[in-house]
C-alpha cells in the first residue's frame, strides 16, 4: 500500500506528473534550504501533506539534486502568492551532502 497523495491542484501544470506525484524544478534562487527542508514560492496553494519531489538546480552548475518530501506548510495569498514548507522524506546521505553545499552557497 502506497501512502502517496498525488497532487491534483494543477499548481504545477507545467511540471512533470509520474505516477509517483508531482516533480517540480526549482532554480537556484527561487528556494532556502534549511537542516530538514526546503521554503519556495509559488502562484497556487498547496495542500497540507501533499507528497512531492523537487529538483533543486545547483546555482554552481553542479548536478542538481531531487528531494522527496511533504508539504507541512502553505501561507499566503492569490494576490501575494504563497510560501510553501517542505520537511524531506528519506534523504541518501549523498543528498544531504549536497543539499548542505546548497544552503552555504
Amino acid at each position: 500500500m502506497s501512502a502517496t497523495k498525488l497532487d491534483t491542484s494543477g499548481v504545477f501544470s507545467d511540471s512533470a506528473q509520474s505516477g509517483q506525484g508531482t516533480l517540480l524544478t526549482l532554480p537556484s534562487n527561487s528556494f532556502r534550504v534549511s537542516k530538514n527542508g526546503i521554503e519556495f514560492q509559488t502562484t497556487k496553494p498547496i495542500a497540507d501533506w501533499t507528497e512531492m519531489t523537487v529538483e533543486l538546480e545547483d546555482p554552481n552548475g553542479g548536478k542538481n539534486v531531487k528531494c522527496t518530501g511533504i508539504v507541512v506548510g502553505c501561507n499566503g495569498s492569490q494576490s501575494t502568492g504563497y510560501s510553501v514548507s517542505m520537511v524531506f522524506m528519506n534523504l541518501t546521505p549523498g543528498a544531504e551532502a549536497s543539499l548542505a553545499q546548497l544552503s552555504a552557497g
